[in-house]
């Protein structure tokens, strides 16, 4: 028996079988895609147009059996997607960082606003206490200047300054018209003896004298009490100057810029005080005052001035010691004209009117000064003691023809019995008296009133 051949075509078959399966998955894996596809909704755009379906040519495409890779990608389309992750703890941080940050930053807008706010209410705070203090300081300047003038009204009464006067001349003159006595050629003779020793010059005691007669012989006059009126109205008439010093304030600043004073007189006439006092009464009356220290020979006359200067406050120009006078007058006046000061007042070195060669240098300081401002000096104010008697009108003689004074003060009034040496200043050289000085403080420096002196002359 012959044996069986191989079996080889069952291999083929089995070849070909393989490969019809995976034919058969494919189109079985294409069936169940177009059917889930054919079963899941048509969805719209984002607009709500419903889906494009697919045109003819599309529809031969489909029917094309897609490749695996295609299968794929659609499966995967088909799968519902995952939802978002939650929060982690990393951005729940940032946020919290960023609410902080936004609180701190409002937390700062509210502190720069009340930052703000104070400051303006501490502004107007101190605004307001600026402008009370303004207030008040000029309260109490104008207070000061109210006592300064209360203190330059006030001091010894003309009638008190005048009381060793009145114990001598008129003590006798008194005496002399005492217990009804009749005015005959005696009593005349016994008043011309009293004229002629009351120290108001041989002059003056003859104009007086000669008056009196007149009215004797006029029969107007006959007994004491109109002897008395006769000489007090003879005496009101030469200190008024008959007339020419009327309406004269004892010291006015004229309108010049500043008003320049040259203010002259002997040592030991009391020439610097005068002139300190001067400038507290300016100064109360509400002007500037410069004072030039001039006196540059005389020791300790600066000083002296800067004393004065530093209690009523005002500036003081000082040379050195031995400096030319007219100089520091010169600087002291052109530093008013730059200040803008009302008033300066130049004191001077005490010069004897007897030497020559001293009042020339006093009519060099007044030239200079009419250099240093136009007009200067617009007042040249002579100071005599008042102790000094006859000798005071021989002083004011010769200052007089040197320098054209223009008015007198006479000081220490209070010291002596020879005040009415004023009356014969008056009469012989027609000079007016601006001030009389009854004590040593700044009021007792007093404004000459020729009724007031002759009323306290006479009481």
């Amino acid at each position: 028996m012959l044996p069986e051949p191989p079996l080889v075509i069952p291999l083929a078959f089995a070849a070909n079988d393989a490969a019809g399966v995976a034919v058969i998955a494919a189109l079985l894996l294409l069936v169940v895609a177009a059917g889930v596809r054919l079963a899941r909704p048509k969805r719209g755009d984002a607009a709500g147009r419903p889906a494009p379906q697919p045109g003819p040519d599309q529809l031969g495409k489909a029917s094309v059996a897609p490749s695996p890779a295609a299968v794929a990608a659609t499966a995967a389309a088909a799968r519902p997607r995952p939802a978002p992750a939650p929060p982690t703890d990393l951005d729940e941080e940032a946020r919290k960082a960023a609410y902080r940050q936004k609180k701190e930053l409002d937390r700062l807008e509210k502190e720069r606003k009340r930052e703000e706010r104070e400051a303006a209410e501490r502004h107007a705070s101190e605004e307001a206490a600026r402008l009370a203090a303004e207030i008040e300081a000029a309260r109490q300047a104008e207070q000061a200047v109210q006592r300064m003038k209360a203190q330059a009204e006030a001091g010894r009464t003309l009638s008190a300054g005048l009381e060793k006067t009145r114990g001598g001349f008129m003590a006798r003159l008194n005496g002399l018209l005492g217990g009804g006595r009749t005015i005959d050629d005696t009593a005349l003779a016994d008043l011309e003896e009293l004229l002629f020793t009351a120290d108001i010059g041989v002059a003056t005691a003859t104009r007086l004298l000669e008056a009196v007669r007149a009215k004797v012989r006029a029969k107007v006059l006959s007994d004491p009490a109109q002897l008395r009126q006769a000489l007090r109205a003879e005496m009101t008439r030469i200190l008024w100057l008959d007339g020419a010093a009327a309406g004269l304030a004892p010291f006015a600043p004229g309108s010049a810029r500043p008003w320049v004073v040259m203010v002259v007189g002997v040592n030991g006439s009391g020439k610097t005080t005068t002139i300190g006092k001067l400038a507290a009464k300016l100064k109360a009356a509400g002007h500037s005052v410069l004072l030039g220290a001039g006196d540059t020979f005389r020791a300790a006359a600066g000083e002296q001035l800067e004393v004065w200067a530093g209690r009523v406050g005002a500036p003081v120009v000082r040379g050195k010691d031995g400096a030319d006078p007219a100089s520091v007058c010169f600087d002291a006046v052109q530093r008013g004209v730059a200040s803008g000061a009302d008033v300066v007042l130049c004191d001077t070195a005490g010069r004897l009117h007897t030497k020559a060669p001293l009042m020339e240098e006093l009519k060099k300081v007044k030239r200079v000064l009419a250099k240093a401002a136009p007009g200067a000096p617009h007042e040249v104010l002579l100071v005599l003691d008042a102790t000094t008697g006859q000798n005071a009108i021989q002083q004011a003689r010769q200052f007089h023809e040197a320098l054209q004074v223009t008015g007198l003060a006479l000081t220490k009034l209070d010291g002596t019995a020879k005040g009415g040496v004023i009356i014969g200043i008056c009469d012989e050289l027609k000079l007016p008296v601006r001030w009389v000085g009854v004590g040593e403080a700044v009021p007792d420096l007093r404004a000459f009133s020729p009724d007031e002196f002759v009323e306290a002359l006479f009481e």
